[in-house]
């Protein structure tokens, strides 16, 4: 009854010699799309963890340069001055 007659699945031509190859072959495909699924699930998951462990870098150490500054009395002013 089907055999002879091309059917389109997953953008493949199949000439299935039964009912039931056709029906064999979507569970098949079914079964492949589930596994890309859960792989790439997994992928993403394992992405996830790595992104999490990434440990944020610490601030740089700057050194802290104290100024030089000398106080200078003039007469009733005082004046500072650094180097």
């Amino acid at each position: 009854m089907l055999s002879g007659t091309a059917f389109h699945a997953s953008g493949q031509v199949v000439i299935p010699t039964n009912r039931n190859a056709l029906i064999q072959q979507n569970e098949l495909q079914a079964l492949r799309n589930q596994l890309q699924r859960q792989q790439f699930q997994q992928q993403q998951q394992f992405y996830r963890e790595q992104d999490r462990q990434v440990v944020p870098k610490p601030r740089p150490e700057v050194p802290i340069v104290k100024q030089n500054c000398q106080s200078q009395v003039i007469g009733t002013t005082i004046s500072r001055v650094c180097r």
